[in-house]
């Protein structure tokens, strides 16, 4: 286990187009050697899946549609992702989820629509990667609605507390931590000594949130070491054991890549 996996990154987004070869080429350079990469909504599908037909051993499509995406006409988006999951292999449902970041206008429709998408991933066998801005507790009062002993998957980008963490593990579900763990006054340098490394796995969510040195920068996979190195350092678990455990976990859940 000695590379990195990267468990969230969206570079099939425009802020790749320019130098996406590169990207990759520092990306294999500093060991990360598979890319997760959640969907957005109909707008990303196409070139989420050019880039898996350029890369298919570095990177692997999700498919689902982002809370934000959720709206009043957001049975046409779920339409389309059940029929891309009946006809493709993807490793994943994501990213789905909830978030009230801009207003809960829409908040029904993007529990409703998120309840659908878990029932997918059972029928299909595949992990849920979660997105939860501001709904942490909400989004896991509905999990223990839909949990059973298969459904598996990430809370990404978790900033909750020491009772989510807590309520995360105890139903068995991962914990995403990516680059924000690096920023000066992020509380997650309280949380972090408290995830289970059993538990934890990597990801930047490139292009966004870019660890110290490059905060405000175009992030990229290539910078999952730095977060590492961070952890590594609030915990005091050698980084090599970091890596072995994390692409261990992430290997656990994202079978066949």
């Amino acid at each position: 286990m000695n590379f990195w996996v990267d468990t969230h990154a969206h570079v099939y987004m425009k802020e790749f187009l320019e130098d996406r070869a590169e990207v990759f080429s520092r990306c294999l350079l500093s060991g990360v050697e598979k890319i997760l990469m959640p969907n957005i909504d109909h707008t990303s599908i196409d070139n989420m899946l050019e880039v898996e037909s350029k890369y298919p051993t570095l990177c692997f499509p999700m498919m689902g549609i982002h809370p934000c995406s959720v709206n009043q006409h957001f049975e046409k988006e779920l339409y389309l992702v059940e029929s891309w999951l009946a006809k493709k292999k993807f490793y994943a449902i994501g990213e789905i989820g909830t978030d009230t970041h801009w207003g809960n206008t829409h908040f029904e429709q993007q529990k409703e629509a998120f309840k659908i998408q878990v029932g997918w991933a059972k029928k299909y066998n595949l992990p849920i990667v979660i997105h939860c801005r501001n709904t942490i507790d909400e989004t896991l009062d509905l999990l223990d609605l839909l949990i059973d002993e298969k459904l598996m998957g990430i809370f990404h980008c978790f900033s909750g507390t020491n009772e989510q963490l807590k309520r995360i593990v105890d139903i068995g579900f991962y914990v995403g931590i990516g680059g924000v763990c690096t920023f000066k006054n992020s509380s997650l340098k309280e949380i972090i000594p408290n995830i289970p490394i059993e538990k934890l796995v990597l990801e930047t969510d490139a292009p966004y949130l870019a660890p110290v040195p490059h905060r405000g920068k175009r992030n990229e996979p290539s910078y999952i070491p730095l977060i590492a190195e961070k952890i590594s350092l609030l915990t005091s678990i050698p980084i090599s054991e970091i890596q072995k455990q994390t692409t261990m976990n992430a290997l656990k859940l994202f079978t066949d890549i």
